[in-house]
């Protein structure tokens, strides 16, 4: 649940990454000035319609923001979870251990999603170095200049 459409355009990903569509998945994108009733009622019933009984782990992206506020209203302890900041990898992650039980697959979430963003800084090409050496080294490791 998230706002439009970054739930679908997150599905279509996932499309992408595993080859097919994962079952049991769905977004419910909540298009501005949508009556946050109507968007919690097409939840319950989304919801019904993939629940399997094993639980449910619904991910919305901003904390606080009214798709986060409507997904707070379905969760029940060891039945509904909802974690709030989805991204592409914390989704990935879920159908990957979509069979592990809800709890354990949402501490799993948490912290995997505490290390989740990274810098990615660029190396330096050999010859490149900022120092005017060659980036090239010596058989006892030691730079050359």
């Amino acid at each position: 649940m998230s706002h439009e459409p970054l739930g679908t355009a997150l599905i279509h990903c996932t499309r992408h990454i595993f080859g097919r569509m994962p079952p049991q998945l769905a977004a419910l994108d909540v298009i501005p000035d949508e009556d946050p009733a109507a968007a919690l009622a097409g939840a319950r019933e989304l919801m019904s319609r993939i629940n399997d009984g094993s639980g449910v782990l619904v991910l919305t992206d901003i904390y606080g923001a009214t798709p986060s506020r409507i997904a707070a209203k379905l969760a029940e302890p060891h039945r509904v979870v909802v974690i709030a900041g989805v991204n592409l990898p914390l989704l990935v992650k879920a159908l990957y251990n979509r069979r592990v039980p809800l709890d354990e697959v949402t501490d799993m979430l948490s912290e995997s999603a505490r290390n989740a963003i990274l810098e990615i800084v660029p190396q330096a090409a050999p010859g490149d170095a900022a120092d005017g050496s060659t980036g090239e080294e010596d058989g006892e490791g030691n730079a050359k200049a």
